[in-house]
């Protein structure tokens, strides 16, 4: 098989590495954004699904959440936000262990 400069140096194809048409899509244009209204499919239980196999039927381990945030990302301003809501969460859940731990030592 011919290697890639060989096919662009060709008369017929030289035009396609000019055209913007056939140009691959920046990364930050490949995500769609997703304002705070929508920030809760990320994390939401409503949005996550256990994938067993793929749609060939060999087996896989990933979620739909992984699908999501490679195929949409948080607008900027929101994307802040986002990650002092996980940080928040993450504190609340340390907190409820630590209640639990003393409840469970007092009885």
């Amino acid at each position: 098989m011919s290697s890639q400069e060989e096919i662009l140096s060709d008369g017929r194809f030289s035009r396609v590495a000019r055209d913007p048409r056939f140009w691959e899509m920046p990364e930050k244009e490949r995500k769609v954004k997703i304002d705070k209204r929508f920030r809760a499919m990320f994390h939401d239980k409503k949005f996550k699904l256990r994938y067993t196999v793929d749609k060939r039927g060999r087996p896989v381990n990933y979620t739909s959440t992984e699908n999501l945030r490679k195929f949409y990302a948080l607008s900027e301003s929101d994307s802040d936000l986002s990650e002092g809501d996980s940080k928040e969460v993450t504190v609340k859940k340390k907190k409820k262990k630590k209640a639990k731990g003393k409840g469970e030592a007092d009885c």
